[in-house]
């Protein structure tokens, strides 16, 4: 019997910081690489997000916020062994080590969907929500996140005794886990119990990509599993295609896209993709009695070049107070008339999608992440929104005050060799620690201890 809890999903976005540049360091994101050293905007960045917070809240989709890490990361650097106050710190990597400096500044900690996997209390055997923040060891300027993530999410989840907290996975060869970015979950209603899919690029060594690192390994996904005590029979681990990480496809949720019993996928997402979904879609139907909705995107009518330039399947599907659903996808595929086309069918076609929002977020989209990289999806029973932290929860008046401290703060133009510059670290600080007062959050940065 499949109990449904009275249960809302809300959405926690990050919210672009001060720093937000191109450093280019994500080997594989062909989109960060191209526009490695390109001129970045983070007052365009972060208002551009901020609008999408809004447009979701104006639909009825329940927001939070996520605030920006701390960059440059001085705390990160004094334990590469730099001494002596910031100022000296960032004379002395500019001048030894700037690529170090530019690992230490990356802007990648806006993408939320990286930030963690969280597990809905409908779907645990113990009923209670687990978090385990990705430790993000493939990448060396992403590892550095999950220090500061996994005390950015005690202090939004803040009742422990609600919200079972994990620490990142071991830092090694075998846990490779990236968050949210691989992990969907399909149910009949949000506070229904779900299915559980993990998806993964690396099982050993076994059918692994030839060019670009897979980024997710089994062995993450089913640690995963067992600290979020989810049961074996509504969960799932399938192998994304190497050859489209190869293109690529550095994480699932630039290849699929689901909510509740829709999922949208390419044919080349998954290694024998026809039968994975045959088979998901079985295990479904037979457990729920109800139909799941599968639309499929072949590569005539999507070429996976044209799925890694668009990021269309990186948009987000969220339901409406009217039961329906919504696409949230990227300004730029309104433009492109193929994509353009694909959608139109979609809204025509028999499936719970009525609307499509479109968002520009070409700051965000530079660094080589669209409308649900900056998202992390969260299922809150009524119980459990008391146990969250309302300084992170975002109201009309919230938002409006964020955007008048963006606009306060913020420069309109941010070169790479500015991450150099004193004046910027102060100028972060200052806006940081503006954050969490208007937020009423507490110290939450190094700096601020």
């Amino acid at each position: 019997m499949n109990n449904i809890q009275r249960a809302t999903e809300y959405n926690f976005d990050s919210l672009v910081g001060p720093t937000h540049n191109y450093s280019g360091l994500a080997y594989g994101n062909i989109a960060s690489q191209r526009h490695r050293y390109s001129i970045a905007n983070p007052k365009a960045a972060a208002l551009q997000g901020l609008k999408k917070m809004k447009l979701l809240h104006k639909l009825g989709v329940k927001q939070g916020l996520i605030p920006p890490q701390d960059r440059p990361n001085i705390l990160a650097l004094r334990e590469c062994g730099y001494t002596g106050s910031e100022r000296n710190i960032l004379e002395s990597v500019s001048h030894t080590d700037f690529e170090l400096l530019l690992l230490c500044s990356s802007a990648s900690a806006m993408w939320a969907a990286n930030a963690a996997t969280v597990s809905p209390s409908a779907d645990t055997k113990d009923k209670r929500l687990h978090i385990t923040p990705a430790n993000l060891v493939t990448q060396q300027h992403r590892a550095i996140e999950s220090p500061q993530t996994a005390l950015f999410l005690k202090n939004i989840f803040e009742d422990h005794q609600i919200f079972s907290h994990h620490p990142p996975l071991v830092n090694n060869s075998i846990f490779y886990d990236e968050g949210a970015a691989n992990h969907m979950r399909l149910t009949t209603a949000h506070g229904s119990r779900g299915i559980e899919i993990f998806v993964y690029g690396k099982n050993g060594t076994q059918n692994i990509p030839k060019v670009f690192p897979a980024r997710q390994s089994l062995a993450a996904s089913k640690e995963i599993t067992r600290q979020h005590k989810l049961d074996d029979n509504h969960i799932f681990f399938i192998q994304q295609n190497p050859e489209a990480i190869d293109y690529g496809i550095f994480h699932n949720d630039v290849i699929a896209v689901a909510n509740e019993n829709v999922l949208i996928y390419h044919e080349q997402a998954f290694v024998n993709s026809k039968d994975v979904v045959k088979d998901i879609q079985a295990k479904f139907e037979n457990i729920f009695n109800k139909k799941l909705y599968i639309i499929e995107i072949s590569q005539e009518q999507m070429a996976i070049e044209e799925a890694v330039s668009s990021y269309f399947f990186n948009s987000q599907i969220v339901t409406l107070r009217n039961g329906h659903m919504a696409l949230i996808v990227e300004q730029e595929c309104r433009e492109n008339r193929k994509i353009g086309k694909l959608i139109s069918e979609i809204l025509k076609a028999k499936n719970p999608i009525s609307e499509v929002h479109f968002v520009d977020l070409r700051q965000s989209m530079r660094n080589g992440g669209g409308p649900a990289c900056l998202r992390l999806r969260v299922v809150l029973t009524e119980e459990e929104q008391k146990g969250v932290h309302p300084g992170y929860l975002l109201t009309d008046e919230r938002l409006e005050v964020l955007e008048q401290w963006i606009q306060k703060h913020y420069r309109n133009k941010l070169a790479i060799d500015d991450l150099r510059d004193y004046q910027l670290l102060k100028e972060s600080y200052a806006a940081l620690d503006e954050l969490t007062q208007i937020l009423q959050i507490g110290s939450i940065y190094p700096f601020q201890k």
